[in-house]
């Protein structure tokens, strides 16, 4: 992913509560579906990475 384009997942439910990624050449951009104006989160590749592979492995540490 080192295009530019903003995407949204698949999985996403229709009422636009998501985000959307954009690999850049250095960072990868997340941003809220709902406020494409707004801020723009960046993570380097090897941090995205990580972050996707917790998930997938369900690691991550959810608190309420």
């Amino acid at each position: 992913m080192r295009d530019g384009v903003w995407r949204t997942s698949t999985r996403s439910g229709s009422e636009g509560d998501c985000v959307e990624v954009a690999g850049f050449a250095d960072v990868i951009g997340v941003r809220d579906s709902k406020d494409r104006q707004g801020p723009v989160l960046t993570f380097t590749d090897s941090v995205w990475s990580d972050f996707v592979a917790a998930t997938r492995a369900r690691q991550l540490n959810t608190r309420r």
